[in-house]
């Protein structure tokens, strides 16, 4: 498989720091120390999870280096849907105008983006698909609660989409060397230290601690593996791009695999946790520093404790 094209769109509003000291005390310095964020991004008042999608999928399109038309599978990915049934993958549809192909929208949290490239990947595999879009989009901001000391300053919004083919249609290209996703639901707090539940307490994370503990264990243990099944060392690693969860989290798994912190691309520390879609937006923002020969690794973990990895060479 390949990335033949990768865009992104971030919404204009910036939440700083200094709100959330007037609204609950949590101080700047707190929340840098915490989490390294400075400020995130919040959708205006028309904007939502499928509109992003959208206006992520449009400026992508300027570039695509093939018609619309030969899209033949959409992959929608989010965890904080605008709508349950006209989901995000309708939406993009819509958008679109194709018709008669297949269209599914996803959500394994956090780590979605892996595990829609994953469900491409099976499509591909079976010949029902040559060219495929994949657009994760959240809506963070409007599921959380900003009051909330433990999370509330966390969220931001954001979506991106990844448009991939089955076959090389350009020397820039990245390739999809290989795709590894799993699931620990059953370890530690999973059922319970991050979730949102709209018709009950909402969008909440009472086990912090629990999530970091194990983000920091999944995603530096499938990053070696997958290193590791393609005969790749860590030191051959030109960027690593973990999920955009907290700069903690990164500078650990960093730690873990004895990598130089700097070699991670990060954009927590100016948009917030945008989910799903946010390594997609760090490979978008950071796609002009890839250079032929560059091994990058993708590797995400959310809530309910799923995990991946994405190996791509340049």
């Amino acid at each position: 498989m390949y990335i033949n094209h990768i865009s992104s769109y971030i919404p204009s509003t910036k939440i700083p720091n200094d709100y959330f000291e007037n609204l609950n005390g949590l101080s700047d310095e707190w929340i840098l120390e915490r989490t390294g964020i400075t400020e995130r991004r919040k959708a205006g008042q028309l904007e939502n999870t499928q509109t992003m999608g959208v206006e992520a999928v449009k400026r992508g399109l300027e570039d695509l280096p093939y018609h619309p038309d030969e899209i033949d599978l959409i992959v929608g990915g989010t965890y904080t849907p605008y709508d349950t049934i006209f989901t995000l993958g309708h939406a993009i549809q819509k958008y679109l105008n194709k018709s008669d192909i297949p269209v599914l929208s996803i959500s394994t949290a956090c780590s979605t983006f892996i595990n829609a490239v994953e469900v491409v990947e099976g499509y591909f595999a079976l010949n029902k698909a040559s060219k495929a879009l994949v657009v994760l989009s959240e809506h963070n901001t409007l599921y959380s609660k900003d009051e909330d000391q433990k999370a509330g300053h966390l969220w931001g919004d954001g979506a991106a989409a990844v448009f991939i083919s089955k076959e090389q249609l350009k020397a820039d290209d990245l390739k999809i060397k290989q795709v590894i996703t799993g699931g620990a639901g059953n370890v530690g707090k999973a059922s319970e230290s991050v979730f949102l539940r709209p018709a009950h307490e909402g969008f909440e994370m009472p086990h912090g601690r629990d999530v970091f503990v194990n983000a920091c264990q999944y995603m530096s243990g499938i990053t070696q593996r997958i290193l590791d099944e393609n005969n790749y060392k860590i030191g051959d690693v030109n960027y690593l791009i973990p999920h955009q969860a907290n700069l903690r989290i990164t500078k650990k798994v960093m730690e873990n695999l004895n990598v130089d912190a700097g070699r991670a691309l990060s954009n927590i520390q100016y948009l917030g946790n945008t989910g799903c879609a946010g390594a997609a937006i760090a490979m978008d923002e950071n796609k002009s520093k890839f250079n032929s020969g560059d091994v990058i690794v993708v590797t995400v973990f959310g809530g309910g404790y799923s995990y991946g990895a994405m190996l791509v060479e340049c």
